[in-house]
């Protein structure tokens, strides 16, 4: 799923049933990952919370990471 906005890509993730879904921020000059749910704090300490969404979003970090970079299309700014 890829989306202009958080907004416009959650929900359909959800529907998808995809639990592990990453938020990816292009454009920047360092790499941003995050999970896609909130918070949670009604679930912090009780050893109840599902993992997946943060192993996935650090697992695409170090993906990004490691990527060779291609800059021979790129825009210097």
């Amino acid at each position: 799923m890829v989306a202009m906005y958080h907004d416009q890509g959650h929900g359909p993730v959800k529907v998808m049933g995809l639990e592990a879904g990453v938020n990816v921020t292009i454009g920047l000059p360092v790499i941003r990952t995050s999970v896609d749910h909130g918070t949670a704090f009604d679930i912090a300490g009780k050893g109840i919370a599902d993992e997946r969404s943060l192993i996935e979003a650090m697992r695409q970090a170090v993906e990004l990471a490691t990527r060779k970079r291609d800059t021979r299309n790129s825009i210097a700014v």
